[in-house]
């Protein structure tokens, strides 16, 4: 039971059946829900969230959380429809705990907890211990490195436009005497120097408005978030950061790259032309990794890969069909929170249950 393929066997030969036996056949929905819970550990988790004994005893959290991760696997726009769908479904309804349809609480209470699962940060956890239990111990191929566009309802935070208290200084050559000061250094260069926290604190969350361009070649703009996500083979995602949508692709890979590095060993990175920076390159090359990232020409000659390091490269779209399976089918295009933690906490849900299928694939 230790292992993947362990768990997955034991489904598979005594779960389903006796489950079928006491409750009736099972849908392919109902029996991926069963193997994505045997992964998460959900009570190993929950026990903080749990009553204390002091004054009304509150709804059992551990319940809740099972019907988030639901509502992530069967897409759901809203809670309510998550609700009329356990009232309607027995087997589900018994899977995350509740016995009858009474027993299922009020839209509210699953509001109260959701606050509360995003202050703790209960999917974030559940993700990282899943990774750290399935794949840990293993040497994973390639990473591949990328970032999706996250739509919110929500008004941007206005950026203040303020000057700074020194006048700043015409274009050109400075003139004789006059002292220029030193620029300030950029971002990439102080996450060389800092520690996972800090450069994890120093990143913008606040929502505002990003632009992009399209497969088309077109710019797009949208107002909510970026979702940067590290992927492995298999389109598993192993972490991921939630950002404001202007910022740059490139300025939240090395904090993405000492996340990675502290759950798995990797030996390519894999990213796109944003991310074609020298300091990036450089602290893949630390960690060990060999960096593989499309050469962005801005004013120069585009330089092309090899045959084989551009076969090699083509793995990267692993980490376009995991941003992609993650808004299509679980739930990363229904966004009705508002707040960096909540619209990361709803995110982070639906990457606990993608991640959780994706497993399970490797051995099914």
């Amino acid at each position: 039971m230790n292992t993947l393929f362990g768990i997955w066997h034991f489904i598979q030969a005594q779960l389903f059946p006796k489950f079928e036996e006491n409750n009736g056949p099972l849908t392919e929905k109902e029996k991926k829900f069963i193997e994505i819970l045997s992964l998460l550990n959900l009570e190993k988790h929950i026990h903080e969230y749990s009553w204390k004994g002091t004054g009304r005893k509150r709804k059992n959290r551990l319940n809740i959380a099972r019907a988030f991760v639901a509502k992530m696997l069967y897409n759901f726009e809203t809670t309510n429809l998550l609700i009329d769908h356990l009232n309607g479904s027995k087997n589900l309804r018994r899977l995350c705990g509740w016995a009858d349809p009474f027993e299922i609480p009020h839209p509210s209470t699953f509001s109260r907890a959701f606050d509360e699962f995003s202050m703790g940060c209960l999917p974030q956890k559940v993700h990282e211990a899943m990774i750290e239990n399935h794949y840990g111990d293993k040497i994973v191929g390639h990473i591949s490195r990328d970032s999706t566009a996250i739509e919110a309802r929500e008004k941007p935070v206005k950026k203040n436009t303020q000057e700074p208290h020194q006048p700043k200084r015409k274009r050109g050559r400075p003139r004789k005497g006059e002292v220029v000061p030193p620029k300030p250094p950029k971002r990439l260069d102080l996450q060389l120097k800092r520690s996972l926290e800090e450069n994890l604190e120093e990143l913008p969350t606040q929502c505002d408005v990003g632009t992009k361009k399209n497969s088309k070649g077109y710019k797009v703009s949208w107002t909510g978030y970026k979702f940067h996500i590290d992927s492995i083979d298999g389109d598993i995602p192993i972490s991921t950061i939630l950002t404001s949508a202007s910022l740059h692709d490139s300025q939240a890979a090395i904090v993405l790259a000492q996340i990675s590095n502290q759950r798995v060993t990797n030996l390519y990175d894999l990213m796109d032309s944003a991310y074609d920076a020298p300091q990036i390159h450089n602290f893949c090359e630390q960690l060990g990794h060999r960096p593989i990232i499309d050469h962005n020409p801005r004013r120069g000659e585009k330089k092309h890969m090899d045959p084989a390091t551009k076969t090699r490269y083509g793995e990267r779209s692993g980490v376009e069909r995991v941003n992609s399976n993650l808004k299509d089918n679980y739930g990363g295009r229904n966004i009705r929170v508002k707040g960096p933690e909540k619209v990361v906490a709803h995110l982070m849900f639906g990457i606990i249950a993608l991640t959780a299928v994706q497993l399970f694939r490797l051995i099914a």
